[in-house]
């Protein structure tokens, strides 16, 4: 189970889709969930405008879209807060590190980086520069 989180307009929407597409042709069932913010314009970079798709897929039927992630693709420290909880414990999260400037921990309300103060401990951490990725690709 995987759920990708960031911004609304970030496109979690378009990645998760894409994921589902690519999930399907490989053969696999699968259950969806996209989850929408609260607010339709948040500011950028706040909890309230945490958009997210979830997908559960496997070779075996697949009735939900379950409850509880095996891997968190966090695109900013507002996702990451918002959706970290609901993340197995010893799962996966990737991070997109370049967005954990000090302006982005601020608005998601974090002192420090919870990339390197320890906190996030109980889960494997992958942090890469995913923007900065994407922008030389």
């Amino acid at each position: 189970m995987v759920r990708f989180a960031g911004d609304s307009g970030d496109g979690m929407q378009l990645t998760g889709g894409q994921f589902t597409l690519s999930t399907a042709l490989a053969g696999n069932d699968l259950a969806t969930f996209p989850d929408f913010p609260a607010e339709i314009r948040a500011p950028q970079g706040t909890t309230f405008g945490v958009s997210a798709f979830q997908i559960n897929f496997g070779s075996r039927e697949i009735n939900t879209a379950g409850d509880q992630p095996d891997v968190l693709i966090a695109m900013n420290p507002a996702a990451l807060k918002m959706n970290v909880g609901a993340l197995k414990l010893s799962g996966l999260i990737i991070a997109d590190e370049g967005e954990f400037g000090a302006r982005n921990l601020a608005k998601a309300g974090y002192e420090v980086s919870p990339l390197t103060d320890g906190s996030l401990a109980d889960w494997q951490l992958i942090a890469l520069d995913i923007s900065k990725l994407t922008l030389e690709a």
